[in-house]
């Protein structure tokens, strides 16, 4: 369903510069962010903050019926952002997304985010396999 789609002599290591919807069903979920199930925000840096959001991210393709591999691209908008902390980020991002699955990324900074002590929200496309229905 998903083809990377990559220029020669890429020069962004981690990333698909593109990715290629042969088939299915776009899921688009909308920015999420590192509230737990009670509505409260989970840690207080952004590693902790990250791996809430992309915990959240995989419960949200769960009820949709998959996982991180569908995933065709994420957005990740940090508050803030310093090129410091794109270690961090890629070290989260790849022990949920995986090295071998990489969708095409966009890593934006901001000055604010919707409440005070949220660093970090995430928004993506995934594809999902044609409903067979």
């Amino acid at each position: 369903m998903l083809r990377p789609i990559n220029p020669p002599n890429a020069t962004i290591p981690g990333i698909s510069q593109a990715m290629l919807v042969e088939s299915g069903r776009l899921l688009l979920l909308s920015g999420h962010v590192p509230y737990d199930e009670a509505g409260k925000l989970v840690g207080d840096d952004l590693a902790s903050q990250l791996d809430r959001v992309f915990a959240n991210l995989l419960a949200t393709l769960e009820a949709a019926g998959t996982d991180f591999s569908a995933v065709a691209r994420v957005t990740i908008y940090v508050q803030d952002y310093d090129p410091s902390q794109l270690p961090i980020i890629r070290e989260v991002r790849n022990r949920w997304i995986g090295e071998q699955h990489k969708p095409a990324s966009s890593l934006i900074g901001v000055a604010s985010l919707f409440q005070p002590g949220v660093l970090v929200e995430i928004d993506a496309i995934a594809v999902l396999p044609e409903d067979k229905a």
